[in-house]
């Protein structure tokens, strides 16, 4: 099997398999318990939690475990609502984010928020002017993702979250980074942005694990569930240690070799666009700047139809989010692809894994849709 599917889930690396079969067959204590078994497993927690912090070049104190990046999402959007109150009621986001943060925004203008959502030029970016345009006096919160999971694009977060806050200058930043953790180089530090989700299943870990960063920008921000005082009162309820475990053990993994895999995925990536461009049936979609998401349309081919053909090959491929399965592209249609184009999208999307070998494969299957396509 050749897996190009890295942007909907990634497979554990060994160091997090490890990690997790620890977890759970020597160290499975709770680490609230006072007696040694259980101070072990706290011990072993804040070693977790400072892996994960130095991965994301933040401090070990505001980083605050969730269960993936769709809790972190909601945790953001939601705990900046309630941090605000009745005070402000306008939020920015964009037309093209994840449905973790789409759908949290469509409660809140359920409640009576309203909420600008910014509109992608034609290859799937947001600029600066655009977020300038619609800051106002009430915004409270922008939430723009920083690598959009389907197109690759890369969001200027540096300078959306400086421009925020100097326009508005109480306003919440906050980036969905779930695509960019570990993939696009960033220091929570000194990225400026005030709420930063990130999930483990995209970066080698397992699933059921992800953070939220919190600046100390946020002198106090809402918590997410109340009970024991678990993650420093923020989220309570028994940490899953082995899946944070696995987490931890992935980010450090994956950043001893993070400068190298990013350029060899890069590298395979613009290959597979120049030898892709020679194909007159095949159309890139997005600007494809992240270095391991592709966007490609073949017209006429409907998508589950190259899905198939390319299973057949051994290929695993995607029709674009894991997550919004049936529907046409909210991203692609927002900018403002075609039908045709649309139809017949699918994702690849590469990881540390993957070898030059799986890209000359996936262009002779490729090749193969386009002869079935014209027999």
């Amino acid at each position: 099997m050749i897996y190009l599917d890295n942007s909907a889930t990634t497979k554990p690396c060994q160091e997090a398999v490890a990690a997790m079969n620890e977890a759970l067959t020597t160290g499975w204590a709770n680490p609230s318990a006072l007696y040694g078994f259980g101070i072990d497993a706290a011990k072993m927690l804040r070693a977790a939690r400072g892996q994960v912090a130095s991965a994301l070049g933040a401090e070990p104190d505001r980083v605050f475990f969730t269960s993936g990046g769709t809790e972190a999402d909601n945790w953001a959007i939601m705990g900046a609502a309630n941090r605000f109150g009745k005070k402000n009621k306008h939020i920015v986001s964009t037309a093209i984010e994840h449905h973790a943060v789409l759908n949290t925004l469509k409660a809140l203008e359920a409640q009576g928020y309203e909420v600008t959502y910014l509109q992608p030029d034609t290859q799937g970016q947001i600029t600066l002017d655009a977020l300038r345009s619609a800051l106002r006096k009430d915004t409270f919160l922008v939430s723009i993702m920083m690598v959009n999971n389907e197109v690759g694009s890369v969001m200027p977060i540096t300078q959306m979250a400086k421009l925020t806050h100097k326009m508005c200058p109480d306003a919440i930043f906050h980036t969905d980074a779930v695509q960019g953790f570990l993939k696009v180089p960033f220091l929570a530090k000194t990225l400026g942005a005030d709420l930063i989700s990130v999930s483990s299943h995209k970066v080698h870990g397992p699933k059921g694990a992800g953070a939220l960063y919190i600046s100390p920008r946020l002198k106090s921000f809402p918590p997410l569930l109340l009970g024991g005082g678990q993650e420093s009162g923020m989220r309570s309820g028994t940490e899953a240690t082995p899946a944070i475990f696995g987490f931890a053990a992935a980010c450090e993994a994956v950043s001893k070799t993070f400068a190298q895999d990013i350029k060899t995925e890069k590298e395979l990536l613009d290959n597979l666009i120049d030898k892709l461009s020679a194909l007159d049936e095949v159309k890139i979609n997005g600007s494809h700047a992240a270095p391991h998401i592709l966007s490609l349309s073949i017209p006429g081919v409907p998508t589950q139809n190259t899905i198939n053909l390319l299973q057949d090959a051994g290929i695993c491929v995607s029709a674009g989010s894991a997550c919004a399965k049936g529907h046409r592209s909210h991203t692609l249609t927002a900018m403002g692809l075609s039908p045709e184009i649309m139809d017949g999208a699918f994702r690849i999307s590469l990881s540390r894994e993957t070898t030059q070998e799986d890209i000359d494969s996936l262009l002779a299957a490729i090749r193969q849709v386009l002869a079935w396509k014209n027999r």
